[in-house]
């Protein structure tokens, strides 16, 4: 295998073990996806014999497959996730994304089930997440599992062409060019999920941010907001995987 398509399933595992680390996903739900540059092929994360949990996730458990879940590097040992069609078939739909993360946050998911909306309520605190709650989030109303491709094109015409879906009663899809990015994404919006329901837990309602305060607000670019951000938590990672 050469060594750009290695890197990208160290990077799929590198973001599985984030985004446990973070609480976005929990015991052996959840995964990650990346297209394969000039093919109709992805690497995902599968289940093997020896499944311990996508927070011990390896590059092992990255397989390469088409878009619908067929491979030889299955070898007849490891199994696509059910909801492959999330990936699958946002790849056939959307080419400019590059990298899906399927994951179940349980403030995103107490925040769907109560309709809480997501507002603009901080700045400069995290400007990404700003910045979604300003632009809306697209909410797929049903709670069933995305086994089907038709399920996929109902959630994918409830996303648009917004990079995170909140799945009610489920999870959330979000999308990206890059594991980077969409990893950062996630965490983001995480960020955003957890304000906003501690927000209403206090009882108290949050006025948004003026719009004076916006104007201020600059665009940070790629370079600051997804490889900074995904160096400090491959950091952090390692640290706590040292412990």
């Amino acid at each position: 295998m050469s060594d750009l398509l290695q890197d990208i399933r160290e990077k799929i595992a590198l973001s599985c073990r984030i985004l446990a680390m973070e609480g976005l996903v929990d015991g052996i739900l959840g995964h990650v996806s990346v297209r394969i540059p000039g093919t109709d092929e992805m690497f995902i994360r599968c289940r093997g014999e020896e499944e311990n949990g996508v927070r011990y996730t390896r590059s092992d458990a990255i397989r390469r497959v088409d878009f619908d879940g067929n491979g030889a590097d299955l070898e007849g040992k490891y199994d696509v996730p059910k909801e492959l069609p999330i990936h699958g078939e946002m790849y056939k739909l959307r080419p400019e994304v590059g990298c899906v993360i399927h994951a179940h946050p349980l403030d995103a998911l107490i925040c769907g089930i109560t309709d809480l909306e997501f507002r603009p309520v901080f700045g400069a605190f995290n400007i990404p997440a700003m910045r979604m709650a300003l632009e809306g989030i697209p909410v797929f109303p049903c709670s069933c599992l995305i086994t089907r491709q038709e399920l996929a094109h109902y959630m994918m015409q409830a996303m648009g062409d917004k990079n995170i879906c909140l799945m009610k009663g489920h999870g959330i899809t979000v999308t990206g060019k890059t594991v980077e990015e969409a990893t950062v994404r996630a965490l983001n919006f995480n960020i955003l999920a957890k304000v906003t329901l501690q927000v209403a837990q206090t009882g108290r309602e949050a006025a948004p941010i003026s719009q004076e305060d916006m104007n201020e607000l600059p665009d940070l670019g790629t370079t600051f907001n997804d490889q900074w951000g995904w160096r400090y938590y491959v950091k952090k990672l390692h640290e706590e995987e040292k412990r």
